[in-house]
């Protein structure tokens, strides 16, 4: 062997010595960086039993000692009757919290109607002072004018309550939780003996003990924090009544042996599994967490009315969730799996850009990867700031009560995942009109190469819109999308019409295959495609119902004042409307002179400071139902809402108007619309630039069709090609 062979083959198998080396390395270096949380006396076990406790006394005595050990935590049932969460909420603000301190005393909670009850008492009325309560959440009011004695008052399971003197106004509401449970640690085990850290507060002969686990998992993950180390969860059912916390990591991990056997168990807590807040980087990882309330089995994904117009939620009464994050720069939430979640299971909320101001930390970049969310009565995912860069990729929901994404976040990708008989992806709900806003925006979103099965379900109440933009958001892509069997609405874009939100515009809706046909259930009334916002592509879309026409679905439709329209190469087949468009509307709500006025209810969109603001924009107006002229716009102020006419008008409150461009530019052309009983239907205003061309619409199967294009727009029908229909094709169309 010459020299130079020699050497090549010396450092060849030195380089590949130090490899292996690295590579060993690199294998074992991670055990020393994980704390397991066993060795913090987590049990991971769902061994439980039965207990005698007397009151005042630590010790209890166990039916079967099972596997406790000394230091662990336990939590029995029955024996320490208490009062918990006990909150005053202004009447301005149903949001907001502060302790109840001195307002109010409670006594008496016997638990003769459950471990764990849910108090809500509100003043609904001044003079004389009287008040409503509940103890399921304000699903059921059991008194609705209690005249207010300022002395001892019986609401239920034992529980009185006597207000203070003080200066009650209608919406105060009390809150507060009676529950039973005594959380406590074991120290010393003596036979069947329990000696614990806290003694019960009542005798009982019944008391279910059970693992309880949240010192043990937060202990480990405080010190890996201090140590710049990994938190490493086995296999196990970990039982919890507040979450794990993980504040300012410079870098961590939390990870469980496996997806489907490392559970996280808050059924009997509050609040997330997991809390992140602040820091630069966590990754979260193999777990499944399980709260306390299945779809359905809570108050619902609404709010109620207070005494003073608010709307308060009850769900927050008695939050749990799977993850909430707030102001951590880059999250990575992999492989974990929520059930039983009242508020959002995956949740985040913080600081976030307004405008070119960059706060100094801020949540930029967070992914949920191949994660669900079942059986919860709240929202699957949302994000509740503006915080940037969410993905929600190949995710599972199903069964989900609130919306399945709720986001008025920037720059969201929600790709890949599968959706069944659960609540509307929510883009926008940003309820601002803050100008930094129409600097940078908000309410980005690419929704693509998703599956949508069944039927949309949104507080117990099916068939709304699946996919849905609205208040704010703007450069929205859903593309490519499979809807099967989808009895519910499909997909909508709109501005939103009040004060408080700025109008929704610029999308592309493209490639989506959308089988609208009902299975299993009775057809609903149902659109397919819904845009009612500017600046928007409708294209190489499939909308279908098998079998025969469905007169239910509607394809497409389009809804003034929207401009900007471009609407092609779409198929629509079996369809009760292929193609309709109508005009929005509101009522005056104010008359500042002959020639201003304010809009009250409606959905006409109060436009941007960067746009049109309605100049040389037509109105027309109604009486009632009758028609009652036209005006010219002269401006559109956003600050102040007042709509000013070129001319006067006898404009009255509540007076109906509808606005709509004199160059609306709506370009629909080279559809294919077969077998639908009304084909298209114009029932807007249209414009001279408002254009139907190149289409071809074919009879198909239905029989009771009997016009291929109706109603009385004013669209310029060119080169359309009309097969199977009696009489003259229309060439024009002009709205009175």
């Amino acid at each position: 062997m010459n020299a130079r062979l020699s050497q090549t083959l010396f450092l060849f198998l030195a380089f590949t010595t130090l490899r292996c080396l690295a590579a060993t390395n690199e294998l074992s270096a991670p055990t020393s960086h994980w704390l397991n949380v066993a060795d913090f006396g987590a049990s991971g076990s769902t061994f439980e039993t039965t207990a005698a406790t007397t009151a005042g006394s630590k010790q209890t005595t166990v039916a079967k000692l099972g596997d406790f050990k000394v230091g662990q935590g336990v939590m029995l049932s029955k024996c320490s009757p208490q009062f918990t969460r006990c909150f005053l909420k202004p009447p301005e603000n149903p949001f907001a919290s502060t302790p109840l301190g001195d307002a109010a005393e409670l006594r008496g909670y016997d638990g003769s109607a459950g471990s764990w009850l849910v108090f809500l008492i509100e003043i609904n009325s001044a003079e004389p002072l009287a008040f409503r309560w509940s103890d399921d959440m304000a699903r059921t009011w059991k008194g609705t004018k209690v005249p207010v004695t300022f002395d001892w008052q019986p609401l239920s399971s034992g529980v009185e309550i006597k207000l203070k003197k003080r200066d009650w106004q209608p919406g105060h509401i009390i809150t507060f939780q009676a529950r039973d449970q005594l959380a406590t640690k074991i120290e010393k085990i003596e036979g069947n003996v329990l000696t614990l850290a806290h003694a019960a507060t009542r005798t009982v002969k019944d008391a279910v003990v059970r693992h309880w686990d949240s010192d043990a998992l937060q202990a480990a993950v405080t010190r890996a924090l201090k140590e710049k180390r990994n938190v490493f969860i086995p296999a196990g059912h970990y039982r919890l009544t507040s979450g794990l916390s993980v504040n300012n990591a410079a870098g961590i991990t939390v990870e469980g042996a496996s997806g489907a056997e490392t559970v996280l168990d808050i059924s009997e807590g509050h609040n997330a599994c997991v809390s992140l807040r602040g820091g630069t980087e966590v990754t979260v990882r193999n777990l499944r967490m399980v709260g306390h309330t299945g779809l359905s089995d809570g108050p619902g994904w609404h709010s109620f009315k207070t005494s003073s117009g608010k709307a308060c939620w009850p769900v927050g009464l008695k939050p749990c969730s799977a993850m909430h994050i707030s102001n951590t720069e880059r999250v990575l939430i992999e492989n974990c799996h929520a059930s039983k979640m009242n508020t959002e299971a995956f949740y985040c909320q913080g600081r976030s850009r307004s405008g070119t101001n960059e706060p100094a930390a801020y949540t930029k970049s967070l992914t949920y990867l191949r994660c669900s969310a079942t059986n919860c009565d709240g929202n699957g995912f949302n994000n509740n700031d503006m915080a940037e860069n969410t993905s929600v990729l190949h995710c599972r929901i199903v069964d989900v009560g609130g919306c399945t994404w709720e986001g008025a976040s920037r720059f969201v990708r929600f790709i890949g995942n599968y959706v069944r008989n659960s609540g509307t992806i929510a883009m926008g709900n940003i309820r601002s009109r803050a100008e930094h806003f129409e600097q940078l925006g908000s309410g980005q979103h690419i929704i693509a190469d998703n599956v949508f099965e069944g039927r949309t379900l949104y507080n117990n109440r099916p068939g709304g819109y699946i996919v849905r933009a609205t208040d704010g958001a703007t450069q929205v892509i859903v593309r490519n999308n499979l809807f099967i069997n989808y009895n519910s609405c499909g997909i909508e874009i709109v501005p939103g019409g009040d004060e408080r939100s700025l109008p929704t515009s610029n999308c592309t809706i493209t490639g989506n295959i959308m089988d609208m046909t009902a299975v299993g259930e009775p057809s609903r009334p149902r659109v397919a495609i819904h845009v009612g916002s500017s600046d928007a592509i409708v294209s190489d879309n499939q909308v279908y119902t098998r079998g025969t026409c469905d007169t239910n679905l509607t394809a497409i439709r389009l809804t003034e004042p929207a401009i900007n329209l471009i609407v092609h190469d779409n198929l629509l087949r079996n369809c009760g409307t292929g193609i309709l468009s109508d005009a929005a509307y509101s009522y005056v709500g104010e008359v500042v002179d002959p020639t201003t006025f304010k809009a009250g209810r409606g959905i006409i969109p109060m436009e941007r400071r960067l746009s049109h603001r309605y100049r040389r924009w037509n109105i027309a107006w109604f009486r009632g139902t009758k028609p009652d002229g036209f005006s010219v716009i002269e401006s559109f102020d956003p600050e102040t809402f007042h709509f000013k006419l070129k001319q006067p008008h006898a404009i009255k409150v509540g007076d109906k108007f509808e606005v709509f461009a004199p160059s609306a530019n709506w370009n629909l052309h080279d559809n294919t619309i077969t077998g639908c009983a009304q084909p298209v239907a114009f029932n807007n205003h249209g414009s001279d630039t408002s254009i139907f061309r190149n289409n071809l619409i074919e009879r198909g199967g239905v029989t009771n069709a009997t016009q291929a294009i109706t109603g009385s727009g004013r669209f310029k029908l060119i080169g359309n090609h009309i097969i199977g229909f009696e009489g003259k094709r229309p060439e024009s169309s002009q709205k009175p």
